[in-house]
C-alpha cells in the first residue's frame, strides 16, 4: 500500500503544465468577480486588408470616433446578430470596447493582484487596457488573461476602456489551416473579393463567446491546483498539488468537505494527500444511486507577511482505466451510451447561454445518455461543471479538426497542437467528468507525416496528464492510420449508407461488422463508434424510407444498434450519435441550412430518432444491474 500511495503521488506531482494555471475564477473571503458581460461597443474592420483597425490604432481612443459603432452582445457569436449578410459571412478582424469602473478598494490596495479574463475569442484575439496591450492569444475555445493592476494604478482615474481585436481567419494564427482565396476575375467577382476555405463542417461563427471577467486575488496567491484521486475499499485518496506565486514558503492547509458540509480529510503543504473514510465516489449517471457526488478541496495559503488567499475546487473521487476490450470507471465497465455535441443554437451561434446549457443537460437526461464528446473543440468550462454535477462523461476534445493536408503535419502546426493541449489539460485536468482527451478529430492521418505527428502529440498529452487515456477520432482505412497505434482507445466514425453506398440499408451491417473486426484484429484496442447517423429534416417523411426523412434516419440507427448489440459483448465500448442537435454549416448543396442530422432540432424539438434511442440507451442502462431503483422506468 505505501508503494502504491508514493507511486500515486508522484504521479499526482508529474499532471502539471509549463506557463502558470488557468484556475477558473471562483469567489472567497479573498477573491472578488465583476462580470464583464452585456453590450459592448462593436465595429467590423471592412477595410481591403481588414487592417484598418492597426494602421489607424483604434485602440488609442474610444471606438465611438474611429467610425460608426453597433451595439453587440458578449457572449455571442456577432454572425447572427444583425441583418447585415456582410457581417453574416465577415472574414477578417472585428473590433469591441466596453468601458468599466473598477472599484476604489481594488486600485488603492496594492497587495490586491486585479486580472482581466476571457472566456474564449475566436480565433486571434488582442486585447488592450486604456490603449496598453495587455494580452495576445492564439486559437479559440479556451481562456486566456492578463494582470492588469499595473495599467489601472498608472492611469489617470475614471473608467478604464477595454478594446478587444478578434480575427476569424484561420490560416493565419491558428489550427488547423485555413485557405484564404482571392477571386481576381472582373467578369465573374466585385473588386476585392475572397472566400476563406475551411475543412470543417460547421458555421465559422466568430466572436467574443464566453464570459469577459474581472476578478481579484491577493499578491500572494494560488496559481494552479492538480488533483489526482484513486480508493481503495471504503476509503478514498485525494493526492494535490498546490502551486503558489509570490511567497517562496506559505503554510497551505487543505480540507475537504462533503455535500453536508461536514469536513472529512484535512492535510498541510504544498502537496500530499487527502484521506477520506467512507468515500462516495464519483459515479457516471444510472450506473449508481448516487451519481456525480462532489467534494469541496478548500485551499488556504498564508504567506510570510500574513497574506492569506482561499480557493475552492470541486472533486470528485474516481478511477479510469483502459484494458483491452473495456472502459473501466472506479473498476466498473462502463459503455458509452451518448451524444456528440456543438456549441451552437439560434441567434446566439457559439455564445454562452446558461438556459441553452441546462435545457440541453435534461434533454440528455431524458434520453439516458451517459456521455458526450465535446465536437469539435473545448466546450465552456460551466459545461463541464455541470456534467461534473450530473455525472455525464466527456470525451474533451481539442480544436484540432480539419487535419487534411501535409501542411497540416509541418513542425509550426505541430507546436501549436502542442501548446493548445497544454492549455486544454491545464484548464480540465481535474473535472472527474472527463474521462479521456482527443487529440484531433478526422485527420489525414494515413499520409506519412502523421506518424511521427501523433506519436509526438499522444506522447506530450500523456506527459501533462498520466491519469487518463489518449484517442483521436478517425474515418482512415485501418490498415493505413498511422495514428492508431499510439492511442488507447480507437474511435471511429462511419456513415454507411450516408456518404457511402447513399441509400442502401443492407450494407450496413456487413459493413459496420467489417469495420468493428478489422479494426479489433489489427489493434486489439477497445472501440467506440464515435460518430454516425444520417440527415433528417424534422416533418419529412417517406415508407419505404427515404434518405432525408425522419423514417430513414430512424433505420440506419436500428442498423447499426443491430451490429453495436453484438459486438459490445466483446470489445465495443461505446456509441455517440452525430449528432444531439441540428446545427448550422456554412452554405453548400449538401447542407438545408444547416447540418440536419440532429436527434433534436436546433430549437431542441425531438424527431423521430430522438425516441428510439430513448428507447434504447434505457434499456442499456436497465442491462447493467445498477441502475438506481428510481430511474428504472423513466416517465414518458
Amino acid at each position: 500500500m505505501c508503494t502504491l500511495l508514493l507511486l500515486l503521488l508522484l504521479l499526482v506531482l508529474s499532471v502539471c503544465v509549463n506557463g502558470g494555471g488557468m484556475l477558473y475564477p471562483r469567489d472567497s473571503p479573498s477573491r472578488e468577480i465583476r462580470e464583464l458581460n452585456g453590450l459592448w461597443s462593436f465595429r467590423a474592420d471592412f477595410s481591403p486588408d481588414r487592417n484598418a483597425g492597426f494602421t489607424q490604432a483604434w485602440y488609442k481612443q474610444p471606438l465611438t470616433e474611429t467610425g460608426p459603432v453597433i451595439d453587440m452582445a458578449v457572449p455571442s457569436s456577432f454572425n447572427d446578430i444583425t441583418q447585415d449578410v456582410e457581417l453574416r459571412d465577415f472574414t477578417g478582424w472585428v473590433w469591441y470596447e466596453k468601458e468599466v469602473w473598477v472599484p476604489v478598494r481594488w486600485l488603492q490596495d496594492s497587495e490586491t493582484r486585479i486580472v482581466l479574463r476571457v472566456g474564449s475569442a475566436h480565433y486571434y484575439a488582442v486585447v488592450w487596457v486604456n490603449g496598453v496591450k495587455v494580452s495576445v492569444h492564439e486559437g479559440g475555445h479556451l481562456p486566456f488573461e492578463a494582470e492588469i493592476d499595473s495599467v489601472l494604478r498608472n492611469g489617470e482615474g475614471g473608467p478604464c476602456r477595454i478594446t478587444i481585436a478578434v480575427n476569424n481567419t484561420l490560416d493565419l494564427h491558428t489550427l488547423p489551416p485555413g485557405s484564404i482565396q482571392y477571386l481576381n476575375d472582373p467578369t465573374r467577382y466585385p473588386k476585392g473579393y475572397f472566400i476563406q476555405n475551411y475543412n470543417f463542417d460547421f458555421f465559422n461563427y466568430a466572436g467574443i463567446h464566453r464570459s469577459v471577467l474581472l476578478y481579484t486575488t491577493p499578491k500572494v496567491y494560488v496559481d494552479d491546483i492538480t488533483v489526482n484521486t484513486t480508493f481503495s475499499d471504503s476509503t478514498g485518496f485525494v493526492y494535490y498539488n498546490v502551486s503558489v506565486v509570490g511567497s517562496a514558503k506559505p503554510t497551505v492547509k487543505v480540507s475537504l468537505s462533503g455535500k453536508d458540509k461536514r469536513c472529512v480529510a484535512t492535510a498541510d503543504g504544498v502537496f500530499g494527500v487527502l484521506k477520506v473514510p467512507e468515500v462516495n465516489l464519483w459515479w457516471p449517471y444510472l450506473m449508481h444511486e448516487n451519481a456525480g457526488y462532489m467534494y469541496s478541496m478548500e485551499v488556504q495559503i498564508t504567506a510570510e507577511n500574513g497574506q492569506t488567499d482561499v480557493y475552492m475546487l470541486p472533486v470528485g473521487i474516481r478511477t479510469v482505466q483502459v484494458t483491452s476490450s473495456k472502459f473501466l470507471i472506479n473498476n466498473k465497465p462502463f459503455y458509452f451510451h451518448g451524444v456528440n455535441k456543438h456549441e451552437d443554437a439560434d441567434i446566439r451561434g457559439k455564445g454562452f447561454d446558461w438556459p441553452l446549457v441546462v435545457k440541453d443537460f435534461n434533454l440528455m437526461k431524458w434520453m439516458g445518455a451517459n456521455s458526450f464528446r465535446t465536437s469539435h473543440y473545448p466546450y465552456a468550462e460551466e459545461i463541464l461543471q455541470m456534467a461534473d454535477r450530473h455525472g455525464i462523461v466527456v470525451i474533451d476534445e481539442c480544436p484540432g479538426v480539419g487535419i487534411k493536408d501535409i501542411r497540416s503535419f509541418d513542425n509550426k502546426s505541430l507546436d501549436h497542437h502542442l501548446i493548445v493541449m497544454e492549455e486544454l489539460v491545464r484548464r480540465d485536468k481535474n473535472h472527474p467528468s472527463v474521462v479521456m482527451w482527443s487529440v484531433a478529430n478526422e485527420p489525414a492521418s494515413e499520409m506519412p507525416p502523421a506518424g511521427f505527428y501523433f506519436k509526438q502529440l499522444v506522447a506530450h498529452t500523456k506527459s501533462l496528464d498520466p491519469t487518463r487515456p489518449v484517442t483521436f477520432i478517425t474515418d482512415s482505412n485501418y490498415a493505413r492510420d498511422l495514428g492508431a497505434p499510439y492511442v488507447d482507445v480507437i474511435c471511429v466514425n462511419s456513415y454507411f449508407s450516408w456518404y457511402h453506398d447513399p441509400g442502401h440499408l443492407e450494407v450496413i451491417t456487413i459493413q459496420l461488422n467489417t469495420q468493428f473486426d478489422n479494426w479489433y484484429g489489427k489493434y486489439k484496442k477497445p472501440i467506440i463508434q464515435s460518430e454516425y447517423g444520417a440527415d433528417a429534416v424534422p416533418g419529412l417523411h417517406n415508407d419505404p424510407p427515404m434518405m432525408f426523412t425522419e423514417e430513414y434516419q430512424r433505420s440506419v440507427l436500428q442498423d447499426y444498434h443491430k451490429v453495436f448489440d453484438q459486438k459490445r459483448k466483446d470489445f465495443v465500448i461505446g456509441e455517440l450519435i452525430w449528432n444531439f442537435a441540428d446545427f448550422m454549416t456554412a452554405q453548400g448543396i449538401t447542407r438545408v441550412v444547416g447540418n440536419k442530422k440532429g436527434m433534436f432540432t436546433r430549437q431542441r424539438q425531438p424527431k423521430a430518432g430522438a425516441f428510439l434511442l430513448r428507447e434504447r440507451y434505457w434499456a442499456i442502462a436497465n442491462e447493467t444491474g445498477v441502475l438506481p431503483t428510481w430511474a428504472k422506468y423513466p416517465c414518458h
